[in-house]
């Protein structure tokens, strides 16, 4: 995620990720401009036939099109801040079972702290790779019996085989009278919202924007830009070609900011900081049941 001073319009303005979005959009907008170049020449220096034009048709199109963009953005968005606030979420929850487990394991059960600080870290940095695809196994913490990385190389779902041997470890722990009943539906209850979060952050993973709409959307697009110069070209002449070359640079940067925020687990520049709130829980938590700082 990038940082920056939203007050700061000099570096917002001349920033470098522009140059990023026209890296991108060059090689389109390369091909519309040999292509509104030849419809402006065709039309006022070759063919005899001047299509008169009008921007009506384009401006109701244009208010159009906004409204679709506004849409598509805002859907965007909310996928983004929905996952945002899923993972401040997963920091309070890992923070409360954290205290809770603190409070109820003494000092004699040491070793058993150790393993919910690896475990509940473990978690947390499993989940944050699951929603990319794959598991980084040097950001997994081994736990003391030693076969936890080759035990998750073979699991499709690693979060849930994480949760599961906590919740082994809390079973056993009750069968011992180290925790009692009580104190065990406590964290069962926290436990269930470990998996409340990943399920919610799960279901924007896999639920992309209809195809449909995102299709009719690029289509839409393309139709007003390549249709844009007969409607202009009448009035504004050969200035025609740098305002069509502007506006579908306007419009498309739209399109990409937003196909790039729908999905906010990745690791692109405007995806959600997953990688530094993970450090922080496991910081959060280790500073907890370890008592380091």
């Amino acid at each position: 995620m990038i940082e920056y001073d939203p007050h700061s319009w000099y570096k917002l303005i001349f920033n470098k990720d522009s140059k990023n979005i026209f890296k991108q959009l060059w090689p389109p907008m390369l091909m519309l401009l040999i292509y509104t170049s030849g419809v402006v020449v065709l039309f006022n220096e070759l063919y005899t036939f001047h299509y008169p034009g009008s921007t009506a048709v384009h401006s109701l199109l244009g208010i159009i099109l906004g409204l679709f963009l506004v849409f598509r953005t805002n859907t965007a968005y909310d996928r983004w801040w929905e996952g945002r606030k899923m993972w401040g979420q997963l920091v309070n929850i890992c923070r409360n079972f954290a205290f809770k487990l603190n409070t109820m394991l003494g000092e004699e059960n040491e070793k058993d702290k150790v393993f919910f600080a690896q475990m509940i870290s473990n978690f947390v940095f499993a989940m944050k790779e699951h929603l990319r695809e794959g598991v980084i196994e040097s950001e997994i913490q081994e736990i003391e019996s030693g076969n936890l990385k080759a035990e998750l190389a073979t699991k499709a779902h690693q979060p849930l085989y994480i949760m599961d041997a906590m919740y082994a470890k809390l079973m056993e722990l009750n069968k011992k009278g180290i925790i009692t009943g009580e104190q065990l539906i406590v964290l069962d209850q926290e436990g269930r919202e470990f998996m409340n979060v990943i399920g919610g952050c799960e279901r924007i993973k896999n639920t992309p924007i209809p195809y449909s709409y995102n299709m009719f959307i690029k289509k839409f697009i393309f139709l007003y830009s390549v249709t844009l110069p007969f409607g202009i070209m009448n009035i504004t002449q050969y200035w025609t070609i740098p305002i069509v070359i502007a506006m579908f640079y306007l419009l498309v940067s739209t399109e990409l900011i937003a196909e790039e925020i729908e999905d906010p687990f990745g690791t692109d520049e405007n995806d959600l900081p997953t990688d530094a709130l993970s450090i922080k829980i496991r910081n959060n938590v280790e500073e907890t049941l370890l008592r380091k700082v």
